[in-house]
């Protein structure tokens, strides 16, 4: 067993693998040195087994008398020594191993999380009562750039320390904040710049695609045909940077846990989510989704809570008013955030390292590694151990 399970990239560059390697649910023989060299997909029942006042074939490939084969015979089951079994995991799986690792894994994650949380709340509300109000309709849009400086650095310490207690918690193992931070810091700084390379190009494709309209609107003779045209172009340019985001999704698991340069790691991630794009995206795109509902759910009843006391008006429209807030309001949607931020930090986070390793497990079979590294034991030297989830988890 080793501290540093696989994690390196292989030393060339591998293409796409996922239609060389078997699909999970197919029965096979465990790749490595344990494998015996006549191990052929088939029944995996060890020699002599009796079943039923028979004894069934002494070697891999051999099926029971009559040719007849049950469904499922043979399919070893996947080691899970962790928060995930180390096979190529469906939607659900995903989910809940992020769920897992917050639940079983909560002293360390939620005591980073809610650190992050409070400080990123307490720079929101620094931000709000030295505004307060006084911009009007651009209060919402400075509140937000303001706080984008402090929202990126922590950013950036969060997917460092969570990616650590990710990565440890499927192999199941623990690591303590302390811990978490000597492995994380040697690539901070490598991390933050991953992280302003991949903001900027975003951003700058946006930027690029609204420049025109920016310009046009800045002569001063709009036109609102002209103006719809090119806002249209800008908007074009939307699903470009969406499309640069998931391309790029897994760079910042593979800097952490790879220790690579931030070149390779979006180099790395471009080969990772090459033929996957839409399943990386409909991942990240659920997690982001389920993470925003978790938010809205927690800062609802405070929101109401702060009408009810008076700590909020409402608009002419009949919705809060959050342009103007007072200091207890500020105070209490705070609170909110903390809360909400406490838990959904750690999804997130915990989603983007689980589906980095399920597109390594299915392109590289790093789930042979990992289980190595975990010392999983092998069923009868020729398949993983029965302590795994039986049921396989089809691509």
């Amino acid at each position: 067993m080793t501290d540093t399970p696989g994690w390196a990239s292989p030393s060339s560059s591998e293409p796409p693998r996922d239609g060389a390697r078997p699909p999970a649910d197919a029965p096979a023989a465990a790749p490595g040195p344990s494998a015996p060299p006549q191990a052929t997909p088939g029944w995996t029942g060890p020699a002599g087994t009796p079943r039923n006042g028979q004894q069934y074939g002494q070697q891999w490939g051999q099926q029971p008398p009559g040719g007849h084969r049950p469904y499922g015979w043979g399919a070893p089951a996947s080691p899970r020594p962790g928060v995930i079994p180390l096979r190529p995991l469906s939607f659900g799986e995903l989910l809940d191993g992020a769920v897992t690792t917050v639940r079983r894994h909560w002293r360390t994650v939620l005591a980073l999380s809610l650190g992050f949380a409070v400080v990123a709340q307490a720079g929101a509300v620094l931000v709000d009562l030295l505004i307060k109000g006084k911009t009007g309709e651009a209060t919402q849009i400075l509140r937000m750039l303001a706080d984008l400086p402090l929202e990126l650095l922590l950013n950036v310490f969060a997917t460092a320390l969570l990616t650590i207690v990710v990565s440890r918690a499927v192999l199941g193992r623990s690591a303590t904040a302390g811990e978490a931070w000597r492995d994380a810091r040697p690539q901070l700084l490598q991390l933050l710049g991953l992280t302003l390379l991949t903001a900027l190009l975003g951003l700058g494709v946006i930027l690029l695609g609204f420049a025109p309209l920016i310009g046009y609107t800045a002569t001063g003779t709009a036109s609102p045909a002209i103006s719809g045209l090119l806002t249209l172009v800008g908007l074009l340019t939307v699903p470009v940077a969406v499309w640069l985001w998931i391309r790029f999704s897994l760079a910042a698991p593979a800097l952490m846990l790879e220790k690579q340069g931030v070149l390779t790691a979006l180099s790395r991630s471009r080969r990772l989510v090459r033929g996957a794009w839409w399943r990386v995206f409909g991942i990240n795109l659920l997690g982001q989704v389920l993470a925003f509902v978790a938010t809205v759910v927690i800062a609802v009843p405070f929101q109401f809570l702060g009408l009810v006391l008076g700590f909020e008006s409402l608009n002419r429209q009949g919705l809060p008013d959050t342009a103007d807030q007072g200091v207890a309001m500020v105070l209490l949607l705070a609170v909110a955030g903390i809360i909400a931020g406490t838990f959904t930090t750690p999804f997130i986070a915990a989603v983007g390292v689980l589906v980095y390793i399920d597109q390594r497990i299915r392109r590289e079979a790093l789930d042979i590694e990992l289980a190595r590294a975990a010392g999983a034991p092998e069923h009868g030297g020729a398949g993983w151990g029965a302590q795994g989830d039986p049921t396989p988890a089809r691509r």
